[in-house]
């Protein structure tokens, strides 16, 4: 596990071993953290703009002791196959899983991205970790399908008076044709959470309306 101290001061010590300035999005528990979500993770999520930069990051991660792991036990077999799964590095107990552009089939543009917070990590290069609103942060827990995903999903929900149900489904709608099991995963995470907050019928309703013209 690392703590929300542990992992500034890990990007900052990333930031000295990198070869070129870059640019990335958190999400998971990584971006939980830095909007007070959670106080500790056992993984750091991290979307980059194109293998590119992915590479570099992954050749600064490397010299600190981070090696390649399977995607096997953490993601199940349908995550494994798809071709926007991440590449998984750890270091005793601590993982990071590194996506580009996309997150299992889920867009996101980098640069024009909307987000609530960015920190800037000076070292030998500048490392820029932008974090995605809270409503990206519970779409892509309900896509990534892995342990704590639904726990974390419901620490957001009880911590935030409001959450905009209605970008979530259209995002979830918009981008459904580049993940097949999309919409599914994302009801199955409402109706779970209905045990723990109030979500309109018609949220509902534009999911499974979805999900047939998708079957037509």
């Amino acid at each position: 596990m690392i703590n929300t101290q542990d992992q500034e001061e890990l990007f900052g010590l990333i930031a000295e071993y990198l070869s070129e300035d870059l640019v990335c999005l958190a999400i998971g528990g990584t971006a939980m953290m830095f909007s007070g979500y959670k106080n500790a993770t056992k993984d750091i999520d991290l979307v980059f703009e194109n293998e590119k930069t992915r590479r570099a990051f992954i050749k600064a991660i490397e010299q600190l002791g981070y090696t390649e792991k399977a995607l096997f036990g953490v993601y199940d077999e349908k995550r494994r196959a798809h071709e926007g799964k991440p590449k998984m590095f750890s270091r005793g107990d601590e993982r990071f899983d590194l996506f580009v552009e996309n997150v299992f089939g889920f867009h996101l543009d980098i640069k024009n991205a909307e987000i609530t917070q960015r920190y800037d990590f000076i070292g030998k290069k500048e490392l820029v970790v932008k974090v995605l609103p809270k409503e990206y942060l519970i779409l892509l827990k309900a896509i990534t399908g892995r342990d704590k995903d639904e726990e974390d999903i419901e620490s957001i929900i009880l911590m935030e008076k409001e959450i905009d149900w209605q970008f979530i489904v259209d995002e979830a709608i918009k981008q459904r044709n580049s993940n097949q099991w999309l919409i599914y995963d994302l009801e199955e995470a409402m109706l779970k959470l209905k045990k723990k907050t109030f979500i309109k019928k018609q949220y509902f309703d534009a999911l499974y309306k979805a999900e047939e013209e998708k079957k037509k």
